[in-house]
């Protein structure tokens, strides 16, 4: 096993700019290559005194030369490695607590542009890294690597197929009508899991049918970069629903940690919808229990979980307070607006094929299209959506908000950037962890035309501090 450095070797004042709040992501051979992400590995399997470590990549085309010099990194320190080699984060997850190894690391920069790269961590037991931790691995990386006498041993494993049975335990596959799923894999590493899912669901009985787009994994993206979020990459999407005929439709991020849903016309569903009705759906196989949101639009979600019967618990945005949260509060389910889900009976980890399950499994039990399971909740709590503006002071911002509605406002939430909550309106508006942006959000009670104005409002006042723009 490594050696630690002193703590005086640990340098914990310098931040590499590959580090982010929660993981590694940089533009390869600006801020981030393949040398780089060896140091980073070897200071993850130094710091976690690990003896094992499970290690999958994306399709990027840097991601073979990073993942090789991740798995050596590791191997060096005399730590085994369990390669599954083309994965999603969320399998890298699964195996992590399949293989029962100290940990995990997938090499993805999920959304980003294709000249990036970068790293996320998983700790033993799927646990995510504790700030500490996470700091002593930055720290760590910086100090010289040292290749220990002993040797790990690599072994590729293949887990796909146990994978995709544990998924189908969150549904009765057989009892699922025959709905017709438009499936947007987005050239990442969706495609190989979706087909895995698919042969499952064939051994299962089940009559659920997939059209599928773009589902080839493919390093140069020739259909654009997958981040289903943004408007301009959703029409695609959204049209082969439409000429397929499908029930709905679902597209992936590179690393399909995040879905995002199209009902059967066509129409993008807002995640905050999302989030609404897997609650509901599971608090009605387990009423009671406790669901878990973020702080940017929940009005809704709160609505539905107590309506169901259940509890909602509020944290701020970020998979370590969403899964920290559901370990403390023994949640069934925790949700974000964006596209992130996550399941108590999925180690408390996000995963991007159960809500697509789940949602069938729904839609058949309620013999209702999507577009009418969200039509009353997108009518009760209109929302905006996250707008991104770039600015280059973000605190003034948020302040000169904080100032311009003081005399109005009912009531203000700090736990997670700046929460203003007004009787037929609020906001949520916060800084960025990743970019130099500020992201609003802004949702009211029923009210369709207040909407729009109170946008137009917000943004006049963050355009008066100076040096603003939309993203």
């Amino acid at each position: 096993m490594c050696d630690d450095p002193p703590e005086s070797g640990w340098n914990t004042d310098y931040k590499p700019s590959c580090f982010t709040a929660y993981d590694v992501r940089g533009r390869i051979g600006l801020n981030f290559d393949a040398h780089t992400a060896g140091r980073i590995a070897a200071a993850f399997g130094c710091v976690l005194s690990a003896r094992s470590v499970v290690v999958g990549r994306d399709v990027r085309e840097s991601s073979p030369i990073i993942h090789d010099a991740v798995v050596n990194a590791l191997l060096s320190q005399g730590i085994d490695v369990i390669d599954i080699g083309l994965a999603g984060t969320e399998e890298v997850y699964f195996a992590t607590a399949h293989f029962d190894t100290d940990g995990g690391i997938a090499v993805t920069a999920s959304h980003n542009p294709a000249d990036y790269n970068g790293l996320k961590f998983i700790d033993r037991g799927c646990v995510p890294l504790s700030e500490d931790t996470f700091r002593k691995i930055m720290s760590r990386s910086l100090a010289a690597v040292v290749a220990t006498n002993a040797r790990g041993a690599r072994y590729t494993e293949h887990s796909k197929e146990t994978y995709a049975h544990q998924l189908l335990d969150f549904i009765e596959p057989a009892s699922i009508a025959p709905l017709h799923i438009l499936a947007n894999g987005g050239n990442g590493v969706a495609g190989p899991a979706l087909k895995a899912v698919e042969s499952a669901l064939l051994d299962r009985s089940s009559r659920l049918r997939f059209t599928h787009l773009h589902c080839d994994p493919d390093s140069t993206f020739p259909n654009g970069i997958p981040n289903p979020i943004l408007p301009e990459n959703q029409s695609e999407t959204a049209n082969a629903v439409v000429r397929s005929g499908a029930d709905f439709g679902v597209a992936w991020d590179g690393d399909f940690d995040r879905c995002f849903f199209f009902d059967e016309g066509g129409s993008f569903v807002p995640g905050e919808y999302i989030v609404a009705l897997l609650a509901g759906s599971l608090l009605a196989k387990e009423p009671g229990q406790t669901i878990i949101h973020d702080t940017r639009t929940y009005w809704n979600t709160q609505k539905v979980v107590k309506e169901a019967g259940g509890i909602p618990h509020m944290v701020p945005t970020g998979h370590a307070f969403i899964k920290q949260a559901m370990r403390d509060e023994r949640a069934v389910y925790g949700g974000e607006l964006s596209g992130h889900h996550y399941f108590r009976d999925f180690n408390y980890c996000d995963s991007g094929m159960i809500p697509m399950l789940l949602i069938a499994d729904l839609i058949s039990r309620r013999r209702i299209p999507l577009s009418e399971l969200v039509g009353s909740m997108r009518t009760a709590f209109p929302s905006s959506g996250e707008i991104n503006f770039r600015v280059e002071n973000a605190p003034c911002v948020i302040d000169q908000i904080r100032g311009y509605y003081a005399a109005t406002v009912s009531a203000v939430d700090e736990i997670d950037g700046l929460d203003l909550i007004f009787d037929d309106w609020r906001m949520s508006i916060r800084i960025s962890n990743t970019e130099p942006l500020i992201r609003l959000n802004i949702e009211t009670r029923g009210d369709k035309d207040l909407l729009p104005a109170k946008i137009a409002e917000v943004s006049d006042v963050i355009f008066q501090v100076g040096d603003a723009g939309l993203n």
